[in-house]
């Protein structure tokens, strides 16, 4: 993604579609390994949300991934905090800098296409209220962020525990960057659905708790 000359940014309108943009960089991968900042560079002007509904593919499974959660997690809430504050993201150069091996990356790019692709005919500019004005942009950054913790939530082997923030998260990404108010909504909605999950999942803990409890105690 090129540096503009001000430390803030604005998100630009574009023709290209996220799955176009990730099977052009899949296509684009030379060499034996690429770094995440050429990764991020490749993936274009919408980069920045683009690399959010990147972090996002390998989530879209019911288990979870043990041990990418809280990293991922982190980087979508350095890029939410981007996009709320109105400036380009500090990533750390370690992260940035970390050499991924392109024999693996290629399919993760390529199955990503085909996943997000099913999406592409539903996405258009509609909405436009909910994506034209940068505070609520920066709203929608406040929402990224906190998708990005529930995403953190150690919830293990949990079905779903993963998948449903990272939808949210995706759906976030892919109507700012298409203009879909939408899918914004439908971003809202899967935080919402998370947050509803996880609380009926921690109900159930405690009234499990209490029902063991009552068994030992009787």
């Amino acid at each position: 993604m090129s540096q503009p000359q001000s430390s803030s940014f604005e998100f630009k309108d574009t023709d290209q579609s996220l799955s176009q943009a990730l099977e052009s960089t899949a296509a684009g991968m030379t060499g034996e390994t690429v770094t995440l900042r050429e990764v991020f560079a490749q993936l274009g002007e919408h980069g920045l949300l683009a690399f959010c509904a990147f972090l996002t593919l390998p989530f879209l499974i019911p288990v979870s991934i043990p041990g990418v959660s809280t990293v991922f997690s982190i980087v979508i809430i350095l890029l939410g905090l981007a996009v709320t504050l109105n400036r380009l993201p500090w990533l750390p150069a370690r992260l940035m800098n970390r050499q991924l091996v392109v024999a693996q990356l290629k399919p993760t790019l390529q199955n990503g296409a085909k996943f997000v692709a099913r999406f592409d005919r539903f996405l258009r500019p509609r909405l436009l209220g909910l994506t034209a004005s940068a505070n609520l942009n920066r709203l929608h950054g406040l929402a990224l962020i906190f998708g990005a913790v529930l995403l953190m939530f150690p919830l293990g082997l949990v079905p779903l525990s993963n998948t449903l923030p990272a939808l949210a998260i995706l759906f976030l990404s892919l109507g700012i960057v298409q203009r879909d108010g939408v899918f914004v909504l439908l971003g809202y909605v899967m935080n919402v659905v998370t947050l509803v999950y996880f609380a009926v999942l921690a109900a159930g803990v405690i009234l499990a708790g209490q029902g063991l409890g009552a068994l030992l105690g009787s």
